[in-house]
């Protein structure tokens, strides 16, 4: 995989806007980007573009995740087992 692509991708996750959507779509990106191939890039570039808010929804279940998004990926980053809050 493309260091410089998944440099900026990570940059773009940890830098949303809001600590809460940087520790949840960050969070589910260090944890599970070691192990992505060109698919699941490709759907957490596409995922990105997204509006936090919405993402977080499909993440909490609380808004109906659209097609383009239902899948292995989506279902890993709903466990939210990944989301790490410093003290």
């Amino acid at each position: 995989m493309d260091q410089n692509r998944l440099a900026a991708l990570k940059f773009r996750a940890w830098h949303r806007g809001t600590r809460e959507a940087d520790y949840m779509i960050g969070g589910f990106f260090d944890r599970y980007h070691a192990g992505w191939g060109e698919a699941e890039v490709a759907w957490f570039e596409a995922l990105i573009e997204e509006d936090d808010v919405d993402i977080m929804a499909w993440a909490l279940g609380t808004l109906d995740i659209p097609e383009i998004y239902r899948g292995a990926q989506m279902e890993l980053m709903r466990k939210l087992d990944y989301v790490e809050i410093p003290r």
